[in-house]
């Protein structure tokens, strides 16, 4: 008896190429994710100098949303404690930018919430 052959590598791809794509995808997710983080934790870290040398929140605002230069800086929320009125030389100020980003990996959204806010916070001493 001569076994036929023809079509078992075919049927092996077709069973593991979801399964590769899926883990491409999610590789894909997982390097924008630490992307974002460490752009916005050096977008923080820029941003609160400002803060630290006296600049109003206003300024501090502007720059933040200026210097992040990806996705769309409106969902850009930043955070300043204290507030420029109560901040005084020798106290510390700290900036807090939140932003959401959105996953491209299916069944990835039912464990975790989409979009994943990845927020960043840097404290600095005012001058």
């Amino acid at each position: 008896m001569i076994r036929d052959e023809n079509g078992q590598s075919l049927v092996e791809m077709a069973l593991l190429l979801p399964v590769l794509l899926l883990l491409m995808v999610g590789m894909i997710d997982f390097g924008r994710v630490l992307y974002a983080y460490s752009y916005l934790h050096l977008a923080a870290q820029e941003t609160v100098r400002l803060g630290g040398l006296g600049k109003n929140d206003r300024e501090i605002v502007q720059f933040a949303k200026d210097y992040v230069r990806f996705g769309e800086t409106a969902q850009l929320s930043v955070t300043i404690s204290p507030p420029d009125t109560e901040r005084h030389s020798g106290e510390y100020v700290t900036v807090t930018l939140e932003y959401p980003l959105k996953l491209y990996t299916p069944f990835l959204s039912e464990i975790l919430p989409s979009p994943v806010k990845i927020q960043t916070n840097s404290t600095i001493r005012v001058e």
